[in-house]
């Protein structure tokens, strides 16, 4: 109080980087309980392979837990950022990562004994810039289309424009031999599009382009490393000891655990019969240990945060945080069908995990921050809509 007047403060810098408002409850909680249980099945799943190839049980878990609680502070913490903060650093993202991808192919791989380049080592870090590529496209488009919505009617923009940029990721990353992250990147910008206003002649000729592409490349040999996963996909007893292994252990596996499962920790497939089972094949020993009927709640998880996030989406102020929201809620539940559907064989072997329960440091932690950036939306209820 100064000369009978109140002191008001000044308006600090941070005030308007801080997001308020409260985060949607039930859009959290499906995050954590999706988490508890992804690790808790992890743990069953991984503890004999560990112990086989590490002789520590706990090998993989205690990893995991570590990266859980740091994607947890993260996430909690880009809760509370103003998620248009993303707006300034669209284009940082989505160049960074493209050079990321492009140095992969220019350097040896990074990874001893690999094959295929899509790992990238920084000291004792490892990670896929694929993943990366995910988060820049969804940003970058959340930015372009909600900043030129009336554009998206005009096919120069809508299909030239956005098709280009998402043709330069997805170039880079096919090459990598990483057809599932191609899919997933491919699929995530169309959805955007069509959410975004793309007018429904250009969604049937982009789909026919986008699968004409892959099927062309798999049949000259481009991506010569397709072709085996169709042929084993449709006979994997073809090759029973080989190539078709994995899927066959799968399915007995899934066949095993019946309505009920066998029990939490009960699986027999683990025992180094399906290989690296707390990887991508994962829900295989889910299905063992827990049935039909766990398997089933499960899903039905991953149905509620999708659905969840959806909400979130369509409550959102601006369509920047719908679109945001759109497209790291998709993500989530396309990732989810597609390695269900590889692990029963509904689909070709893509090698591709299953968030928040398939084993990673780098893939959990980002995932984590990008369910920060959808509870961040959620907090923006209140503030004012724009574009």
């Amino acid at each position: 109080m100064e000369n009978g007047r109140k002191r008001v403060p000044k308006k600090g810098k941070m005030s308007g980087f801080i997001q308020k408002g409260k985060m949607d409850i039930g859009f959290f909680s499906l995050v954590i309980i999706l988490l508890t249980v992804g690790l808790l099945m992890l743990f069953s799943s991984s503890y004999a392979y560990a112990l086989a190839y590490f002789g520590d049980s706990y090998h993989f878990i205690k990893k995991q837990l570590f990266f859980a609680a740091i994607g947890f502070v993260i996430m909690m913490i880009v809760s509370k950022i103003d998620y248009h903060f993303y707006r300034k650093i669209a284009w940082i993202a989505y160049i960074g990562s493209a050079i990321m991808l492009a140095a992969l192919l220019i350097l040896p791989p990074m990874v001893e004994g690999a094959t295929q380049k899509r790992w990238m080592v920084i000291g004792p870090i490892n990670f896929q810039p694929s993943e990366f590529g995910k988060i820049a496209i969804i940003i970058l488009f959340s930015h372009l289309i909600s900043a030129n919505y009336k554009q998206m009617k005009s096919f120069k923009f809508s299909v030239l424009v956005l098709g280009f940029l998402l043709a330069v990721i997805c170039g880079l990353v096919v090459v990598e031999t990483h057809l599932s992250a191609t899919i997933l990147i491919f699929c995530i910008g169309v959805c955007l599009m069509i959410v975004g206003g793309l007018k429904g002649r250009y969604i049937g000729g982009g789909a026919a382009i986008g699968v004409g592409g892959v099927a062309l490349m798999i049949t000259t040999g481009i991506v010569g490393y397709g072709s085996d996963r169709f042929k084993y996909w449709l006979d994997p007893w073809a090759d029973a000891k080989g190539k078709g292994y994995q899927t066959i252990q799968s399915l007995l596996a899934i066949g095993s655990g019946g309505l009920l499962g066998r029990g939490f920790g009960l699986s027999r497939q683990k025992y180094l019969w399906v290989p690296e089972p707390h990887n991508d094949f994962i829900f295989a020993i889910v299905c063992e240990e827990l049935g039909l009927v766990g398997a089933m709640v499960i899903i039905l998880l991953f149905c509620a945060l999708v659905w969840r996030g959806f909400m979130i989406a369509m409550r959102a102020k601006d369509k920047f945080g719908a679109l945001l929201a759109v497209g790291f809620t998709f993500q989530v539940g396309l990732q989810a069908i597609l390695n269900i559907l590889v692990v029963t064989n509904t689909i070709p072997n893509t090698g591709i995990s299953l968030p928040f329960f398939s084993y990673g440091g780098t893939a959990l932690i980002l995932l984590m921050a990008q369910m920060g950036i959808v509870l961040s939306i959620s907090r923006s209820s209140n503030t004012q809509k724009s574009n």
